[in-house]
């Protein structure tokens, strides 16, 4: 099955248009049937739209197993 049909991005931000550079943001990768955390990772504002955009391109791509494999290396 597609990523994109198992798992679900959550985004977690600061602040719509401030965001202090000191102050951690993160990225959830959620299962989609049972809204079970999979992967996270704590990120720099300014790194977080960039995972992100990285991680949905992949969702859209990828089957599964094969996403786990990937970004399974990169968890923080």
């Amino acid at each position: 099955m597609r990523a994109d049909h198992t798992f679900e991005l959550k985004v977690h931000r600061q602040g719509r248009f401030f965001r202090p550079s000191d102050k951690l943001e993160q990225v959830e990768l959620l299962r989609a049937d049972t809204g079970e955390t999979v992967l996270a990772w704590d990120t720099r504002p300014r790194d977080t739209g960039k995972l992100a955009r990285a991680l949905r391109a992949d969702l859209i791509q990828l089957q599964a197993d094969e996403f786990l494999a990937r970004w399974r290396k990169y968890e923080s």
